[in-house]
């Protein structure tokens, strides 16, 4: 059977309607995919709590290649390789193939520091991509218009709060003051001494009802804080658990016993066994560690290194050679920049002047 040329063009015209179609259908499918801002850094806190888990997992003698593996994983899946974000001012495509390249280096090494190592460098990057979704989020939330402005303001000041308050009736807790008070004071004899009248006696026994009244009251208080403290105090230790006095340092735990001596001796070993990267990062915490020891900053897990350089923007003494420690910090650490023998000499060497300025 033959086909006519008049069927094949028409055959022709409702393929390609056909083939429009699938495209626009594909378009339109791949914008509803586009994830949203609140959702992406969900995703990034999950995925930072996943190397959370791992750190705590490597701290246990067997079982933790288990963890690992599945933690890579879940975390490979929350955040893909590239993705499109919506957001008000338009769509973006993100680029976390780094990530990805991170986890196939620490699957891959069995060194303990190593891996370490590049938990730290993943999460304190997650960290930073999640403090600038939070910036990006706050910037286009602060975009009202006046108007939005004033409806806003009428709005709250139609609250409650802000009436003019309606005079109250004496609450339960002012009646139960006030009938304290009373009774504290009929507690006491009211004496009406006159001049000509002899009641120095009368006044003195006063006295001594008082000390002995309120030295009971001390003493019923004392107790009770003596009873009841040691129990409140221990399921409150229980309810925080760990140890307190563990440091976090940039992403790293500091056990409470080691002092920033150890630390930067312990950089100067990676330095000699050409581990320089890893030398500069480890001096870097030992400053910080030595900065807190003399209560020039204070520690906490959520700061970054620019946290803690914002700290010391009124130490004149020493913020210059701090700013440069941080650059050497930043670039071998963060950066492209390979490390050699002289690099650590030089942090070293500016290391010891900002600790004897210090």
């Amino acid at each position: 059977m033959t086909i006519g040329s008049k069927q094949l063009l028409t055959f022709g015209r409702r393929t390609g309607i056909a083939l429009a179609i699938a495209v626009l259908f594909c378009c339109f499918a791949s914008a509803a995919l586009a994830s949203t801002l609140d959702d992406y850094q969900s995703r990034i806190r999950l995925a930072q709590n996943a190397i959370d888990e791992m750190e705590s997992a490597s701290s246990t003698e067997t079982g933790y290649r288990t963890i690992d593996h599945q933690k890579v994983a879940e975390i490979r899946k929350l955040i893909p390789r590239t993705e499109n974000i919506d957001w008000p001012g338009g769509t973006v495509a993100t680029d976390n193939a780094w990530l990805h390249d991170e986890l196939d280096k620490y699957d891959a090494d069995f060194d303990s520091l190593k891996r370490a190592a590049i938990r730290t460098s993943m999460s304190e990057r997650l960290n930073a991509i999640s403090d600038a979704v939070a910036e990006t989020k706050a910037a286009t939330a602060g975009e009202h218009s006046k108007d939005e402005d004033k409806q806003k303001l009428a709005e709250i000041l139609k609250r409650g709060e802000y009436q003019k308050p309606v005079e109250a009736d004496e609450s339960l807790f002012q009646r139960l003051r006030r009938k304290f008070l009373e009774w504290l004071a009929d507690m006491f004899p009211k004496m009406n001494i006159q001049p000509h009248e002899p009641s120095a006696g009368m006044g003195s026994l006063a006295v001594v009802l008082q000390v002995l009244l309120y030295s009971a009251l001390a003493a019923g208080i004392i107790f009770l804080i003596y009873k009841f403290f040691p129990r409140i105090s221990g399921r409150f230790k229980k309810r925080t658990g760990g140890d307190k006095n563990d440091r976090v340092i940039l992403g790293e735990r500091i056990a409470d016993d080691h002092s920033s001596s150890d630390l930067f001796a312990e950089a100067e070993r990676l330095a000699r066994e050409g581990e320089l990267r890893l030398a500069i990062r480890k001096g870097y915490i030992a400053l910080l560690c030595e900065l807190s020891d003399r209560k020039i900053i204070g520690l906490a897990r959520h700061k970054t290194n620019r946290d803690y350089l914002r700290d010391l923007h009124s130490k004149k003494d020493i913020f210059e050679n701090v700013v440069g420690l941080t650059g050497s910090f930043e670039r071998h650490w963060y950066g492209s920049q390979a490390s050699e023998m002289k690099d650590w000499e030089e942090f070293r060497s500016l290391y010891r002047r900002t600790v004897q300025g210090a």
